[in-house]
């Protein structure tokens, strides 16, 4: 019987209970996710203006890059909670040395987009942990935020406008680009390097 066997016949209720290295991974990825967040914001305040004004809406295109860590948290970990978890703790780590984005919204919005991708993958209970779960999160994420958006920041923008629409374009692009295919891209890149062995997706990865 492989490893990947033996992985699938533990019972659910210990597969998805948190462990000790469990939550020191997820808090390395969440610290790790806060310093791209941090290094995306500062760059994002010139970048995203530039986008605004050669295309309104394709700023959404690089929104990915604010919750790809959803989907790649829990390739990686596994677990209920693991988005929720990692995005806490990158908000923490993002806002302390001081950005743009600043204040109790971030962490609404950084709590909800990891509802979103818990629910992809909490419809398959937790257990298929497959490319097409990915980008579905990524999907999911993508909508909530652009909803999120056009409600709280762009009330003037209608979603049937050209803006409205070329914004909900980019940002499922932006979803299925870099919270689907590069978090999967990442999550495969790192468990072939054996880094993640003691996790049952990295044995996975390593058995493929």
């Amino acid at each position: 019987m492989t490893e990947k066997q033996q992985d699938n016949r533990i019972p659910a209720a210990r597969r998805l209970r948190w462990r000790p290295l469990d939550i020191a991974v997820g808090a390395g990825l969440g610290a790790v996710s806060g310093l791209i967040y941090w290094a995306a914001s500062l760059l994002s305040s010139w970048v995203f203006p530039l986008m605004t004004a050669l295309l309104p809406g394709m700023a959404a295109l690089l929104h990915g890059i604010f919750y790809f860590p959803c989907t790649l948290s829990l390739l990686i970990l596994r677990k209920p909670g693991a988005a929720v978890y990692v995005g806490i703790i990158s908000v923490l780590v993002e806002i302390l040395p001081g950005n743009a984005y600043g204040g109790p919204m971030i962490f609404v919005e950084a709590i909800l987009e990891a509802f979103c991708a818990e629910l992809a993958f909490g419809i398959f209970r937790y257990r298929r942990w497959t490319l097409g779960t990915t980008i579905l999160g990524g999907v999911m994420i993508a909508m909530f935020y652009n909803a999120f958006l056009l409600a709280f920041y762009y009330q003037g923008v209608s979603p049937l406008s050209p803006r409205g629409i070329i914004g909900t374009i980019c940002e499922l692009i932006s979803g299925i680009v870099l919270a689907g295919l590069v978090s999967w891209a990442l999550f495969r890149a790192i468990g072939s390097t054996g880094a993640l062995d003691r996790l049952a997706s990295g044995r996975d990865v390593r058995q493929v």
